[in-house]
């Protein structure tokens, strides 16, 4: 065979490989969108298809990089990987009834050679998908169940036997089969594919003009450019390592050409990424995780979850103002570097119809008529590929009607991402390629959907077994009594502790499964022997394990940020924390002030999320505000307005708070007036 026939089979096969991803991600949503719609199985069942599925597409997604590589040792383990889960997804499911029902606690020999089959196709995926840090952990969490007796102290246990392990893990339909995937195939995957869609529709594009826009009238419009874009992007990737690589690839670059130091522009991502993590309404798909914990409507914890996340962007836009004002004095963003045109302001009424009447469609089924989650899902997802196909088709058909373009179009010089062009130019009417062209775009919005989601299922999967069997040996009741016994029973201690827990076990995490972990092991310390409520709780032990994003020495959202913009990774880290500094005391807050992560919104939660933001402007303002005296001044005031931002933040009392405030406002117009007052974020005599 010639050097060129090997090739055009190679790439043959790579594009087989390929539209198999697409089939595959097809089916799967037929699945979830069926079950949504009919609930046809039971939940536990449904799960167990669903998991087979997501790692089906998986294994497909990653045997095409595989075959593309030529790297067949890797494309056999693939291979054997899905044979497994085909085997045990069918052979699982056409015994539900038996292995569920009937045989809870024990099984057949053969079960326990497949159960050993399907933890190790587990554990290697975690491994592909999220790297040794998390092997690690999910290893070490069965090997501390197995043999615990080993383990000196407070937590050492009797240990448990292989066959019951295996029991939890496969055959009871727990550990992997549990919950948690139950709930990745309820609620969050529908949520996954809206998310998809968004971004194959343009949503996102969107998003980026409408920053740019703001770069226009703000000083510090580059800057706020990053922060807006991987904020929004980054509450629904799941992943502050993820996001920071996906728009650090287009914020960093950009910050950098306007002036921005290299460690300034990645820190400044960095946070944004981690940052978003915590925005609703999906919070990195930890919404879904935390409603079913506490066992609340999902609106409820969207709700609880608004004042904090107020709070957290606008002091991290009010810190990159004064960082990036520091080292440019003028920036502006074109159009031009971005997109061909601007938008008319009929195409911007009518891509915002477009996005919006769907995210309105999902708040009014959640909040108003209280529909279930996959229920509000679904007719989100309809609504979103209906307008995401008609409103393009639309827009073609009043063109062409009006002569503002050609009636007929040449698809082979065209339609540049749907038809290759080694196919035969062929007319067609601007109409139908606009149709066909969308339908493109749906399906690719499918398949990015099922990409999204698939690293997300399979650490939820490899979470819930972690989760189950550290409750089995009663790990979460042993952290409660170190806690109480270390702190001496002070909460300020106990919930600093807590942190520096959670933040150790965010570390390299995606965020759902970070929160899924403390507060499996933290949150519940503090509502049974502390007395905090269950939302303050929950929300506390989440926000500090979003911290690891940007907490040296491993700071993984900064780590991604300063790659790119090839900075010193200290020296980002530096800057980074100075910018997220009310990220670290907001959990606090949680803890003394409960009030503003409430259910329900009045006026003392209100009254209390005004006197934090206060406090989180203070050490804002104390960190990154350009002073204009001497150093041997500038960092005692900066320690000072720290420590004192803190105190307004976290006291739980009104009266000590507003003083606090009161003495922030003194130091802040004194500033003004001894040095060149008061300049305006807001740009003057823009055309």
């Amino acid at each position: 065979m010639s050097t060129r026939s090997a090739t055009d089979l190679q790439g043959f096969r790579t594009r087989l490989l390929d539209n198999a991803v697409t089939v595959g991600a097809l089916l799967l949503w037929a699945l979830v969108l069926a079950w949504s719609s009919t609930r046809w199985v039971g939940r536990t069942q449904y799960a167990i298809l669903f998991l087979g599925g997501i790692l089906i597409v998986y294994l497909l997604n990653e045997a095409v990089e595989s075959m593309a590589a030529e790297d067949y040792v890797d494309l056999l383990l693939l291979v054997a990987c899905g044979v497994v889960m085909v085997l045990a997804t069918v052979y699982i499911f056409t015994n539900f009834e038996d292995m569920y029902i009937q045989r809870q606690g024990w099984a057949l020999e053969h079960e326990y050679h497949l159960a050993w089959m399907v933890v190790a196709v587990i554990l290697y995926l975690t491994w592909r998908s999220y790297g040794k840090v998390f092997l690690a952990l999910v290893g070490g969490a069965m090997l501390y169940a197995l043999y615990g007796f080993m383990v000196p102290g407070i937590f050492s246990h009797a240990g448990i036997g292989t066959n019951y392990m295996l029991q939890m893990l496969i055959t009871d339909l727990a550990g992997f089969y549990g919950s948690l995937t139950g709930l990745t195939a309820a609620w969050i995957a529908p949520f996954l594919l809206y998310a998809g869609l968004l971004f194959a529709y343009g949503a996102f594009d969107l998003i980026l003009r409408l920053a740019i826009v703001s770069a226009k009238y703000i000083e510090s419009g580059v800057a706020q450019t990053a922060v807006l874009s991987s904020a929004i992007i980054g509450s629904i990737n799941g992943s502050y390592a993820a996001n920071a690589g996906m728009t650090g690839s287009f914020t960093i670059p950009t910050m950098i050409d306007s002036g921005l130091r290299p460690r300034t522009a990645a820190a400044i991502e960095g946070t944004a990424s981690t940052s978003g993590q915590v925005l609703p309404p999906v919070m990195g798909a930890s919404a879904f995780v935390m409603a079913s914990f506490l066992q609340t409507e999902y609106i409820n914890i969207i709700i609880a979850g608004l004042l904090p996340a107020a709070i957290l962007v606008l002091s991290i836009i009010v810190a990159v103002h004064y960082t990036s004002i520091k080292e440019v004095s003028s920036q502006e963003m074109h159009f031009e570097d971005f997109f061909d045109e601007e938008l008319t302001r009929a195409d911007k009424i009518v891509e915002g119809t477009r996005f919006g009447v769907p995210f309105v469609v999902l708040i009014v089924t959640l909040g108003v008529y209280q529909w279930t989650v996959p229920t509000a899902a679904l007719w989100t997802v309809a609504v979103m590929v209906t307008l995401g196909i008609t409103t393009p088709v639309l827009q073609s058909v009043y063109a062409t009607a009006t002569g503002k373009r050609p009636s007929h179009v040449e698809l082979g010089e065209s339609w540049e991402s749907g038809v290759r062009s080694t196919f035969r130019p062929v007319r067609r009417h601007a109409v139908v390629d606009t149709l066909i062209g969308e339908i493109g775009n749906t399906i690719g919005g499918f398949r990015r959907g099922a990409v999204i989601l698939a690293p997300i299922a399979i650490i939820l999967a490899a979470v819930n077994g972690v989760v189950d069997l550290l409750m089995t040996t009663g790990v979460p009741s042993k952290i409660a009594l170190m806690l109480m016994d270390i702190s001496g029973g002070v909460l300020l201690i106990a919930a600093i502790l807590g942190m520096g827990v959670c933040i150790v076990m965010g570390i390299g995490m995606p965020t759902v499964a970070a929160y899924v972990i403390t507060s499996t092991l933290v949150a519940q310390a503090f509502v049974t022997d502390f007395g905090v409520p269950e939302v303050a709780a929950h929300y506390m032990v989440f926000y500090a394990a979003v911290m690891a994003g940007v907490t040296p020495p491993v700071a993984i959202a900064v780590v991604v940020a300063s790659g790119i913009a090839e900075s010193n990774f200290w020296e980002t880290c530096a800057t980074a924390i100075t910018i997220a500094a009310p990220l670290f005391v907001l959990p606090l807050s949680f803890i003394y002030h409960p009030e503003i992560v409430s259910t329900s919104i009045g006026t003392d939660s209100l009254i209390s999320a005004g006197i934090i933001l206060l406090g989180a402007f203070t050490i804002i303002y104390g960190l990154n505000y350009p002073f204009e005296f001497k150093r041997k001044y500038r960092i005692p005031v900066r320690f000072v307005l720290f420590w004192l931002g803190a105190f307004v933040m976290v006291y739980p009392g009104w009266t000590a708070q507003l003083a606090g405030a009161a003495i922030f406002a003194l130091v802040f117009f004194t500033e003004k007036v001894v040095t060149k007052g008061w300049r305006s974020p807001v740009r003057t005599g823009t055309n």
